[in-house]
């Protein structure tokens, strides 16, 4: 992927690009407090350091618990009107974890529906964007069961086909995740099989980083 000068980069998404991001510090590129503490925030960080000269202007508009139909209800918003040229979504547990836990889950079938509803609406308003589109992932442990997983997996394919469709970048992070067990405990990378550790967020900011070639 190549970055013009002065390019907008949001990163989109749930909790997991959320992590306490500062709502007041919003409107501001490339503050600290506004990127949040997670993958955003060090992926973000690496980017300004080493395309210092191009003038990038990074933004985090996760918000946590939402499911793809809140994303979508908030696109014009926190998407369309700040014009990015570069567009990272990960969106997708929370359609899976509601479903189990709140009884408030979206299908597999209406995700992938509203997902490329989504996309195309973007698309047509911003043709030149470049998309970043991030796998939903879980690891077996605290609150994810084997059910989780499967549910999770056939979310992934969902994604896997939109970025395909929509010639997007994209990030494999359950596959990083499942090779990341085999070097320590599921809870060293996901704290509850959801939300990343310090050394999660890590290896998720060094693999979009390294998908992208934005490192």
């Amino acid at each position: 992927m190549q970055i013009k000068q002065g390019a907008v980069v949001l990163f989109q998404g749930d909790s997991i690009t959320d992590v306490s991001r500062a709502r007041q510090e919003q409107d501001k590129a490339n503050n600290t407090w506004a990127l949040g503490s997670g993958y955003a925030q060090f992926a973000a960080a690496r980017m300004l350091a080493v395309h210092a000269e191009k003038g990038l202007q990074i933004f985090n508009r996760g918000i946590s618990g939402n499911r793809v139909p809140d994303l979508y209800a908030r696109i014009r918003e926190d998407v369309l009107n700040l014009k990015p040229d570069v567009l990272s979504i990960l969106i997708g547990v929370n359609d899976t974890w509601h479903h189990f836990s709140r009884n408030a889950g979206v299908p597999v079938e209406k995700f992938g529906q509203v997902y490329r509803q989504m996309l195309a609406e973007i698309r047509a308003e911003l043709p030149a964007i470049q998309l970043v589109i991030c796998e939903p992932f879980v690891l077996e442990c605290g609150v994810v069961t084997a059910e989780w997983r499967a549910d999770i997996t056939k979310r992934r394919a969902v994604v896997a086909e939109l970025a395909k469709e929509n010639n997007a970048v994209f990030v494999p992070f359950q596959s990083m995740f499942d090779d990341a067990v085999k070097r320590a405990p599921a809870e060293h990378w996901l704290f509850d099989g959801v939300h990343p550790a310090p050394a999660g967020h890590q290896l998720m900011a060094d693999l979009w980083l390294k998908t992208t070639g934005l490192a």
